[in-house]
């Protein structure tokens, strides 16, 4: 076999199937789309399940991909062994309804001997134990030598989960040679060693499992292979693990040079250098397709292989943010196929360091934490740490809990994990009911009953009116024929101008109007196969399927909506213009009158930033410039220069708004006619979204307008108040503080000559305890900080002084011990009274010899705690 790059092999792969009469898609996002049963695409038909339910109809009956895939169930074993990964790429040929086993088995045998120049007696073949139709197609058809198939039973070549579509598999294996076996006679497929590889696995989807063991023909029969691509790269290449890959090579060479430490010189070494290159293939992916770091869900993944990526890097020596650099070889190796990777370059490097320096300000005093619990643990003879430790890790520094768990194994040491899960799982409910106190609610999709392939024609882009049939009714959950004045629907239309809650726009509100009935409008959905749901509440009449109603949209909420999002493409372009163009969307809200803007950016924006984008948006606004929508080809968009959602994913034609030389973008949404009519632009504030991310909120329009009357009346009150013009309020502000200060910094130096004559009046009633000066007193509405200077001041004015002071608040004490220069001298140590009085109080306490705090828990000991002090301090002195 001739060597092949993994960059070849992916192309010659897809070429070969689109001479089979296949589309060639390109990979999907790593963000399930409309799928909310996976976090993150984890195989090469995930995100191809609509096109085989029948849920969607597919672009054509034949296709083929190369899709990014991450898995993390076995993220303890990536680095631990040279053939697991969390990031692979998945080869597949795919057929929606028309061809079967017999091209299936035929077109791959021809790829593998022909394309690959696999020599046919290396290929082994193995078919579910009951096909004998694939067997035959194998044997007979193609020529397989019976001695080259294997049958195997339903745990190994029978792909069901559940209840649904089904079928038999047929795998193709590659023979290694003896030398990589076990040496047992009886070595064959399905032997654990190494010696037989399967590569490429051919589900024949042609059942449905009613759930019960029962299997019936299915009308509609699919195809769906799926083959690694690193472990084909692997064979073709002649190496043995997916890490000696010429394309993750260069990655893993890239981290061996930035730590100094070549590749197979320990074992421990060798792990970290594969962790982190399998971990930065993973992240730039993730970091590329618009995956955040975060504590929640998909953007937890992410953090959790960035952080333990870092950690490695240290284990290898590496002291700096390094991770960023190695991006871009992967950028490099992999652009050719994923084009994003090189237009978003810079972007996935900057989030990549900035959450790189977020771990950096905590690794350090979280390992230290981590490691003196894990000391004070062995000297207590437990080897488990408590699940609160690990809480306070992740909570407090940032430590994903997996690393805990990776670190305490390195100690031979294990975690309460349900302790930590508990403590998880109350944080969660918390965060949920604070969503819920805030009005969150979810929406669920209705089984509409209808045709699959029967879209709304959405005519709201050119009008605001227009005229709709009912197509389905739905109330509480379920269909109904007609619905009356009352009741909360959900229904269904045709034709519709009504905009639905899309790319951060929020629905229209308006009216559906029938002869007999009126439904107020109040929200918008529109389901995975393009029927657009009004959702509000009918207000008189009886509503009925089959209806023809007039749909009417509020108009001045519209505008209200279009204005927000002009301006929103105005901010965009400013914020490039300020903060570089580095700045990319990555989230929006777009409101009447209101706008959320998200954006990559790694530093707080000054509010001298701020105030010059604030300026150049109304100043583009003032330009009159008129905006221009039109439908293009994705590639002339792109040329024109076009901004694109960061991490979403588009079709081969697009809608572009543009508004002159100002902003070009890529947007569904709905917009002004002309900049001018967004009229007041105001930000109310910027604030930090997540590492790497920014978020901008304003108003405009007649909301900014209203805001500016607001500020003006609040000014002249204030003015009114202070007497002055309100152009004079700094003026006189500033000199009304100044008097305040002062006369804040005349009544403190009042109570501090006070204090210190108190003090002075303390020491002076002191008993004399063996030629030391005895004080125990209680300082009445004393604060901690106030009681600490106390000390200091009676510490250093007399050498000769052992006191115990006390404050009691509620229902606590908090005592100070201090002791001078020679009483610590002669034997007597601040910590020790401390801790004897404290726990006379039900409390405890320790500290530095001359100085030591501690608390009690019991009030009605203080008198008690109080009167020890002197006996402790002549026992101290008698034992010197």
């Amino acid at each position: 076999m001739q060597p092949l790059g993994l960059n070849e092999i992916r192309e010659k792969f897809l070429s070969f199937y689109e001479g089979k009469g296949h589309l060639r898609l390109p990979s999907f996002p790593l963000i399930p789309q409309g799928d909310a049963s996976l976090l993150l695409i984890n195989s090469g038909m995930a995100p191809l399940k609509p096109y085989f339910s029948g849920e969607v109809t597919p672009p054509r009956a034949r296709a083929t991909t190369c899709q990014k895939c991450i898995r993390t169930p076995d993220i303890e074993r990536v680095g631990q062994t040279s053939r697991h990964g969390t990031f692979f790429e998945m080869l597949g040929n795919f057929s929606f309804g028309d061809y079967f086993k017999r091209e299936a088995a035929a077109w791959a045998w021809e790829f593998c001997t022909g394309v690959m120049a696999m020599p046919p007696d290396k290929l082994y073949i193995s078919v579910y134990l009951d096909d004998d139709e694939a067997y035959d197609i194998w044997t007979k058809e193609i020529g397989v030598e019976p001695s080259h198939m294997t049958r195997l039973g339903k745990a190994d070549n029978f792909w069901e989960i559940g209840a649904g579509p089904c079928g038999p598999c047929s795998e193709i294996y590659f023979d290694r040679g003896a030398e990589n076996g076990c040496g047992s006679p009886d070595c064959k497929v399905g032997c654990d060693c190494d010696r037989y590889v399967e590569f490429w696995n051919l589900v024949f989807t042609q059942f449905s499992n009613d759930g019960q063991g029962n299997y019936t023909p299915l009308k509609q029969k699919n195809i769906d292979t799926g083959m690694g691509l690193e472990r084909l790269a692997c064979l073709m290449q002649g190496v043995d693990n997916l890490f000696e890959v010429d394309t993750i090579k260069r990655i893993r060479e890239h981290i061996s040079a930035i730590a100094g430490v070549p590749y197979r010189q320990s074992d421990r070494s060798d792990i970290s250098l594969r962790i982190v290159t399998d971990h930065i293939r993973s992240t730039t992916m993730l970091v590329c397709d618009g995956v955040l770091p975060s504590n929640e869900g998909r953007g937890y993944v992410l953090r959790r292989l960035l952080r333990r990526a870092a950690r490695h890097g240290r284990l290898l020596g590496v002291r700096k943010p390094f991770l960023f650099e190695v991006c871009r070889t992967v950028v490099e190796n992999s652009e050719q196929a994923y084009p994003a990777l090189r237009e978003k370059a810079d972007a996935i490097a900057r989030v990549i360091r900035a959450e790189e320096e977020r771990f950096e300000k905590t690794i350090d005093a979280g390992l230290g934490l981590l490691r003196e619990t894990v000391e004070r643990l062995r000297a207590a003879g437990t080897s488990e740490l408590p699940g609160d430790s690990a809480f306070k890790l992740y909570d407090t520094f940032g430590f994903p809990v997996d690393l805990t768990v990776e670190i305490l194994e390195e100690e031979h040491m294990t975690l309460d994990r349900a302790t930590f899960d508990a403590l998880m799982k109350q944080q969660r409910e918390r965060a949920r009911a604070a969503r819920a106190a805030l009005g969150d609610q979810g929406w669920a999709a209705l089984d509409l009953g209808l045709d699959r392939d029967l879209r709304t024609v959405f005519t709201g882009y050119d009008a605001l009116t227009g005229r709709g049939r009912v197509l389905a009714i739905a109330a509480e959950g379920a269909l109904r024929d007609s619905v009356s004045e009352g009741e909360t629907v959900s229904v269904a239309l045709d034709e519709t101008p009504f905009y639905a809650e899309s790319g951060g726009q929020v629905a229209d509100a308006g009216q559906l109007v029938s002869e007999n009935a009126v439904l107020r409008v109040d929200d918008v959905k529109k389901t995975k196969d393009g029927k657009y749901l009004h959702i509000g509440e009918v207000l008189s009449g009886e509503l009925s399927k089959g209806e023809t109603v007039s749909a009417q949209v509020d108009a001045e909420r519209r505008r209200a909506v279009a204005r927000a999002h002009s301006a929103t493409h105005l901010l965009h372009s400013a914020l490039r213009q300020v903060l570089g163009d580095h700045v990319e969307q990555a989230g929006s809200l777009v409101e009447p009158d209101r706008l959320r803007f998200d954006f990559t950016h790694y530093a707080a924006v000054t509010p001298e930033q701020l105030a010059d984008v604030t300026d150049r948006v109304n100043r583009m606004a003032l330009t009159v410039t008129p905006v221009s929508v039109r439908e293009m080809p994705v590639a002339e968009a792109k040329a024109l220069g076009a901004m694109a959602l960061f991490g979403e994913k588009y079709g081969d034609v697009v809608r572009v708004v543009r508004m002159g030389e100002l902003s070009v973008e890529l947007c569904g949404g709905t917009h002004l006619e002309n900049t001018a009519g967004v009229g007041l632009f105001a930000p109310l504030g910027e604030s930090s979204v997540a590492a790497g991310v920014r978020r901008v909120e304003a108003h405009v329009g007649l909301r900014a307008l209203a805001d500016t009357r607001t500020d003006a009346a609040l000014l002249d009150s204030l003015a009114a108040r202070f007497k002055v013009r309100p152009q004079e309020l700094t003026a006189r502000a500033e000199q009304t503080l100044t008097g305040l200060r002062a006369a804040q910094r005349a009544l403190e130096k009042l109570r501090a000559d006070g204090q210190r004559g108190g003090l002075e009046t303390l020491l002076a009633s002191a008993k004399t305890v063996g030629g030391l000066k005895v004080i125990a007193a209680e300082q009445p509405g004393a604060d901690p900080e106030t009681l600490r200077a106390a000390g200091d001041f009676l510490r250093d004015k007399e050498p000769n002084l052992a006191a115990v002071l006390a404050v009691l608040t509620e229902d606590k004490i908090t005592f100070l011990a201090v002791c001078g220069k020679e009483a610590v001298a002669r034997g007597v140590r601040a910590g020790d009274l401390i801790k004897a009085v404290s726990q006379a109080a039900g409390g405890s306490g320790g500290g530095r010899p001359d100085s030591a705090m501690g608390g009690g828990k019991d009030p009605s000991k203080l008198n008690e705690a109080l009167s020890l002090v002197e006996g402790l301090v002549e026992t101290r002195l008698n034992a010197k």
